[in-house]
């Protein structure tokens, strides 16, 4: 790989690791290897918590249908003592990217030459500023076993929620409130809704569909993480279901 380019832009940037200060707008990247040219979609958010990062490296899923799950992760540039950028295609889908994230996730963990500091970032699209926006998913454990599947301590808190997320419309979600269980199907705006109304010693547990996309993820993501608090807390464990 030799040079990143953005689109509509013509600024070149290095592609090795540098920070991102004043952050550039990146809508759609534009990757020029060996002649070949490639897109990248990132995800759209409203918002971000975070929109500058210093000190990072970066990795690229794309959307290409020439490969076996349709993703070709680009890692050549990854350094495991800096914060990670992670730039997903918002095409994909979970069942596509999941993997691929794991795996990276796997590999920092497991190198030699660790920062404890260094975090983990999903960089997105944010259309407030129209700028870059960042999503941090460094403590998230993404499981695919739901025999061994993770569960918080049923004891710890007053009401948990378990949900799983079919798409906007089609949330499955299992209300334990005390020893009282309810069993509803709502939208995602009611989800949010619920998690406003209850509050206070709230555990959220999230199951994804592996059939929505990325986008769709982290759009989901984005709005609830904008809820975590110290009255209501996401378990860090989300199961990508078939």
């Amino acid at each position: 790989m030799k040079l990143l380019y953005f689109k509509h832009q013509t600024q070149q940037v290095p592609s090795k690791k540098r920070g991102l200060g004043v952050c550039i707008f990146m809508l759609t990247l534009l990757m020029f290897s060996c002649g070949n040219e490639r897109e990248l979609q990132l995800p759209q958010i409203e918002k971000a918590d975070i929109t500058k990062i210093q000190d990072v490296s970066v990795a690229y899923l794309f959307y290409d249908e020439t490969q076996p799950d349709s993703v070709l992760l680009n890692r050549k540039n990854l350094i495991s003592t800096t914060n990670w950028l992670i730039n997903v295609d918002k095409r994909l889908t979970l069942k596509q990217a999941i993997p691929h994230i794991k795996y990276l996730q796997e590999k920092k963990q497991n190198s030699s030459h660790k920062n404890e500091k260094a975090k983990n970032y999903f960089t997105c699209h944010d259309l407030s500023i129209n700028n870059l926006g960042f999503m941090e998913f460094t403590d998230v454990v993404y499981e695919f076993n739901t025999e061994n599947e993770s569960e918080p301590d049923l004891n710890a808190v007053p009401s948990i929620f378990f949900a799983e997320i079919n798409s906007f419309n089609d949330i499955q979600l299992e209300i334990l409130f005390f020893e009282h269980v309810d069993n509803i199907k709502i939208s995602f705006d009611r989800f949010l809704e619920l998690i406003d109304e209850t509050r206070k010693g709230l555990v959220v547990k999230l199951k994804f569909s592996s059939n929505i996309t990325f986008q769709e993820y982290v759009t989901i993501k984005s709005e609830l993480i904008k809820r975590e608090s110290h009255d209501v807390q996401f378990f860090n464990y989300e199961l990508i279901f078939n």
